[in-house]
C-alpha cells in the first residue's frame, strides 16, 4: 500500500461524520454480547437485527477478560474495519485505551476519547515502527490485549505476531480471530509457513519451529512464556485462539 494510498484514505476518516460513543451511556452493567449486538459487530451470537448468525466470541473474551474489565488496560486490535468492535470494547473494558489499526481507516464510523485509529500497512515494518514510536509502545512492552482480526492472510498474521508480541505485557493475551481462515481458503494461504493451527501443534509438543517470518526471538517467547487455548465459535470458519504471556 502506497503513501498516497494510506494518505487518502486518512482525508476520507478525518472528513467523515462519526458516532461519538462517549455521549452513550456507560453500559457498565452490560455483558460483552450486548455490546457486540447493541453496537453491530459479527463477534456475537446474532447480528444485523438478529438476522444473521455470528462467530459467537463473547463468551470466550469474557472468559478471559470479566475480572479485568474495569482495569486501565491498552488493547490493540489490528483490522478494525467500521470500529464496531472497537466500540464494543471501549464500553467493556470502560477504563481502557483501544488502539485500532486498519489499511483502511475510511470506513470507521466511531468516535471516542479513548479510541485513537492508525492507517496501518502492518506489512510495511518501518511504518509499523513508526506507529509504535508514536503511542510510546517501541521497545518495551506496552499492550495487555492485542487482537488480529486483520486480513488474514496467512503471512499478515505471522508478521502481526513476530512484530507485536514483542510489545505485550507480562500476563497479557493476544488473540488471532477466525485463525484457520489460511486451512479452508487457499488464496489466503499465501505462504510456505506454519498455519496458526500447526504452529500450535509445535509448542504444544515442543517441536522444533522453522519460519522465515517468526524470528528466533518470538519463537523462543511462544516456546517458552506463552500458552494458548483455541475455541471453536458458531460458524465453521468461527475459531479463535487466545495466547496467555506467562511472564
Amino acid at each position: 500500500m502506497n503513501f498516497f494510498s494510506l494518505y487518502k484514505r486518512y482525508i476520507k476518516f478525518l472528513l467523515k461524520k462519526k458516532i461519538d460513543i462517549d455521549l452513550d451511556p456507560d453500559f457498565k452493567e452490560k455483558n460483552l454480547e450486548e455490546l457486540f449486538l447493541f453496537y453491530g459487530t459479527d463477534k456475537a451470537d446474532t447480528w444485523q437485527n438478529n438476522k444473521n448468525l455470528g462467530h459467537g466470541y463473547s463468551k470466550f473474551y469474557e472468559k478471559y477478560f470479566d475480572s479485568i474489565r474495569s482495569k486501565e488496560l491498552k488493547i490493540l486490535e489490528i483490522g478494525s474495519f467500521a470500529g464496531a468492535s472497537a466500540a464494543s470494547f471501549k464500553k467493556y473494558f470502560f477504563n481502557s485505551e483501544i488502539y485500532c489499526v486498519d489499511i483502511n481507516i475510511s470506513n470507521f464510523k466511531f468516535s471516542s476519547k479513548k479510541i485513537s485509529v492508525h492507517g496501518l500497512d502492518v506489512s510495511n515494518q518501518k511504518k509499523v515502527n513508526k506507529f509504535l514510536r508514536k503511542i510510546g509502545a517501541k521497545n518495551k512492552n506496552f499492550f495487555d490485549i492485542i487482537i488480529d482480526d486483520g486480513s488474514h492472510k496467512l503471512s499478515d498474521i505471522l508478521i502481526c505476531l513476530n512484530t507485536f508480541i514483542q510489545n505485550l505485557n507480562s500476563n497479557g493475551v493476544y488473540i488471532i480471530e477466525d485463525f484457520k481462515l489460511p486451512n479452508y481458503h487457499s488464496h489466503l494461504n499465501d505462504v510456505n509457513e506454519y498455519k496458526i493451527d500447526e504452529l500450535c501443534q509445535k509448542i504444544q509438543q515442543r517441536e522444533n519451529i522453522i519460519s522465515e517470518i517468526l524470528n528466533a526471538e518470538t519463537i523462543s517467547m511462544l516456546q517458552k512464556n506463552f500458552t494458548f487455548k483455541t475455541y471453536k465459535g458458531n460458524l465453521k470458519e468461527s475459531d479463535i485462539v487466545f495466547f496467555k504471556r506467562s511472564n
